[in-house]
């Protein structure tokens, strides 16, 4: 009879045993109990935002029409003015104060700009409201912008035209820079 036993005992293996005991039906009701809440879980959480609430969310139109539309206009306006105002194109301005040189033509005779008290011996041109030259103390004369016709820079009026130009003296003059070269300057 022993001998019958060490071969039951060698000729079938047992099932293994965990540490804490064996694996029953219970163990594996457990797990799946436990795998199925955590799917209610999942499916809880999915559930909120594949299907909404659809009355909330028409609630909700208004914000998320202001803050998808009006919202990134407001942004883009104040971006687009802030850009605008950094790079935008600025006028290069000289400020001078009291005489200078007068441009000359091809000929080589000198420009007066009508308006502007200028000094035909000196070839100075001077800012508004001057009456005498600084270098030959000469006074100054003034072309009619209107007519063209050149007086005195102390006469308010032009004796042909009528034009009053009285222009009060400014302490700077301020002159726009030259235009590049080629292009309208050209013609």
């Amino acid at each position: 009879m022993q001998a019958k036993v060490r071969r039951a005992r060698h000729g079938r293996r047992s099932p293994p045993r965990s540490a804490h005991g064996p694996i029953g039906c219970y163990d594996a009701a457990v797990l799946i109990d436990a795998l199925e809440d955590l799917w209610n879980t999942i499916l809880d959480v999915t559930s909120l935002f594949v299907i909404p609430d659809w009355g909330s969310v028409i609630g909700l139109l208004p914000i998320l029409i202001f803050i998808g539309v009006v919202g990134p206009l407001i942004t883009f306006t104040i971006l687009g003015t802030a850009l605008y105002l950094i790079r935008k194109p600025r006028i290069k301005v000289d400020y001078e104060e009291g005489a200078r040189r007068a441009e000359l033509d091809e000929q080589g005779k000198p420009i007066y700009p009508p308006g502007l008290p200028h000094c035909r011996r000196d070839a100075l041109i001077y800012t508004s409201g001057t009456v005498r030259c600084d270098v030959c103390r000469d006074p100054l004369t003034v072309t009619c912008p209107m007519c063209g016709v050149g007086r005195e820079a102390d006469i308010d009026t032009c004796g042909n035209c009528g034009l009053v130009l009285k222009i009060d003296a400014r302490a700077v003059a301020v002159r726009r820079g030259r235009p590049k070269p080629g292009g309208a300057a050209v013609a």
